[in-house]
């Protein structure tokens, strides 16, 4: 019988015996509408689309009002990489690079690299914004780390992408949590590491949730809970584009006008919207009146 991967998923699972919770996200459609966005060197985009599957990943066990997002700077030829995934499930992502990427990114070589973590509302200003650590060299390892100071609580995740997919595996020990004998079980965290290092690469793009999780766990008890959607979606609007643009000011708004005869363009570097305002849209945002004929496409 033919296995069918369903793509674009989330899955919270709970691993009982072991008392470990998990979550496992499965990225398709949605991230090649990422990847397609850019002709990205082959490391750049694996490492983009491990940050978005990371992005879902990380929403699976916290409650969420806003978006998630993880964001990399850096001096050297990777100068930006943005992931985010919104409390409905849409994911956007983006990368900017200068010079010949590397055959192979690695995090702790990245020269002035910084990377956050930014949890919340931005139109509210409730914010949360945690760094992390890079002196790891895969995002992995990096994100284990930021956990483990955190929370406290050590975690395993696995990330993989490549043209097609994009998938993330984390579990997370949580004492007491599942069956009644996981507090009793010293060795069920190492047990639990010790499977999932026998996970590869392939293996994890290759294998649907399910069958996964049963292939390395089935001996603790794995108890699957219902899968959230995910989708490829930006959150830009006409308003978030006012706002952009009444910072710039009157004087550039005039001298952009000017140059571009009597009309603005503005594209979301996300998903492609085209914006376009003329002299009396400007006009209209440039004195607190938001109603205006502006198009959109």
């Amino acid at each position: 019988m033919e296995t069918v991967l369903v793509e674009d998923v989330l899955h919270r699972f709970l691993l009982e015996r072991a008392g470990v919770r998990g979550v496992i996200v499965r990225l398709g459609a949605a991230w090649r509408e990422v990847a397609g966005r850019a002709d990205y060197p082959a490391p750049l985009r694996e490492l983009l689309g491990q940050s978005l599957a990371a992005s879902a990943l990380l929403t699976g066990n916290i409650k969420l009002d806003g978006a998630l997002s993880i964001e990399l700077k850096s001096t050297g030829a990777l100068r930006l990489l943005f992931a985010e995934c919104s409390d409905t499930g849409r994911l956007r992502g983006l990368a900017r690079w200068q010079e010949s990427i590397p055959e192979s990114l690695v995090l702790s070589d990245l020269p002035e690299a910084i990377m956050a973590i930014t949890i919340g509302h931005a139109e509210r200003g409730q914010r949360y914004q945690g760094l992390v650590d890079l002196h790891h060299a895969e995002l992995a390892n990096a994100l284990e780390n930021y956990f483990q100071q955190s929370e406290q609580l050590p975690a395993r995740i696995v990330l993989a992408a490549d043209g097609e997919s994009a998938v993330g595996l984390m579990l997370q020990k949580l004492p007491g949590e599942g069956g009644r004998d996981a507090v009793h079980d010293d060795d069920a965290w190492p047990r639990i590491e010790h499977l999932t290092a026998t996970l590869g690469r392939e293996e994890l793009l290759s294998t649907p949730p399910e069958q996964l999780l049963y292939r390395l766990y089935h001996e603790e008890t794995v108890r699957l809970f219902k899968p959230r959607p995910l989708a490829f979606g930006c959150s830009c609007s006409r308003e978030r584009v006012v706002t952009m643009l009444r910072s710039l000011g009157r004087d550039e708004i005039e001298a952009t006008l000017e140059a571009h005869h009597g009309t603005i363009e503005v594209i979301c570097e996300f998903c492609a919207r085209a914006y376009h305002f003329d002299r009396v849209d400007a006009e209209h945002f440039l004195s607190g009146n938001t109603a205006s004929s502006s198009t959109v496409q």
